[in-house]
């Protein structure tokens, strides 16, 4: 992200539970909303989002009480900035099959990497595995 002044920033840790995760959530997507996001942003923000979140507290953290995620949100005129940390070993996200290939399309593993990656503009993982960096840019949407 640019030096650009954020209109918006937040930087908190939350529990691992699904229940903080989606309340974070919320924040930020009502924020993207009062700033006047067009809603198919929105909802590409949602998905993408939701899936960090809920990958750091149940693959991450496992769920423990224990441990905690951490987010920060940068919002300037045109691009979100979010960073999810779990306090989990990590992984390889080169790992992971291609979800999309004919011999994986019914296992579960890597759809919400895949949403990431469709829905953002950018995603990269740190080199243990256990921080995501994601960025949307506004785009505006045909009437």
């Amino acid at each position: 992200m640019t030096l650009e002044a954020p209109l918006w920033s937040l930087d908190r840790h939350i529990a691992s539970d699904l229940a903080a995760g989606r309340a974070i959530q919320e924040e930020v997507l009502a924020v993207l909303e009062g700033h006047g996001w067009p809603s198919g942003n929105v909802f590409a923000v949602r998905l993408a989002f939701e899936e960090a979140i809920v990958n750091a507290i149940k693959h991450g953290n496992k769920h423990s009480e224990e441990k905690h995620v951490h987010v920060i949100a940068k919002l300037v005129a045109d691009r979100l900035w979010l960073q999810i940390t779990d306090e989990g070993p990590g992984f390889d996200p080169d790992a992971i099959p291609d979800c999309t290939e004919d011999e994986q399309l019914e296992i579960p593993s890597g759809r919400g990497i895949m949403l990431m990656r469709s829905f953002m503009c950018h995603v990269e993982y740190n080199e243990s595995g256990n921080r995501v960096v994601m960025e949307k840019r506004r785009v505006e949407e045909s009437p």
